[in-house]
């Protein structure tokens, strides 16, 4: 039986949807996870604990989404990493955001529609913002002399998918 991980996986990258339910998906995931992350940053120190179904109710979502939202978070939490790829719908799971670390990731995500919310300027001084993308920026992209990256081959970035579904998007 797929983990809650490999389900989301499939579906959000996978060859199981057309261009255009997969377009759905995304644009509707990306207004969901606005959602959280403005509910989040609204009081960014509050640690929020519960299952991922729990959660997925706090936020007015689906397990699956809820699944996406955590593994996209998970790198810019305190210290510690929910278990991603074994979790299950009762998996207790935490989310305590490192705030610079979040920021910093949705720079490099290229996710404007987060690192610019109005939030951010309560959490985070304008300076600290301005050093964390500019930083984030100067890390640039490695990559090997004279070797292309086609599409289907897998990101230099270590993300495990397609460089055309992670770095390779936006470029």
């Amino acid at each position: 039986m797929a983990t809650l991980l490999e389900t989301w996986r499939s579906l959000a990258y996978g060859d199981g949807l057309d261009d255009k339910k997969k377009e759905e998906l995304w644009t509707n995931y990306f207004t969901i996870e606005k959602g959280i992350y403005e509910k989040i940053l609204s009081n960014p120190t509050e640690v929020v604990e519960g299952t991922v179904k729990e959660l997925a109710e706090k936020y007015g979502t689906e397990v699956l989404i809820m699944t996406g939202f955590l593994d996209g978070i998970n790198e810019s939490l305190k210290g510690y990493e929910n278990p991603i790829d074994t979790m299950a719908e009762d998996t207790v799971v935490k989310i305590e955001i490192d705030p610079e670390k979040l920021y910093y990731n949705m720079v490099e995500a290229k996710a404007s529609w987060l690192y610019e919310l109005p939030q951010w300027s309560e959490i985070l001084s304008a300076e600290t913002r301005t050093e964390l993308y500019k930083k984030q920026k100067a890390s640039g992209t490695v990559r090997r002399q004279g070797h292309k990256i086609y599409p289907n081959d897998p990101c230099p970035c270590g993300s495990g998918k397609k460089y055309k579904k992670c770095c390779g998007r936006n470029a």
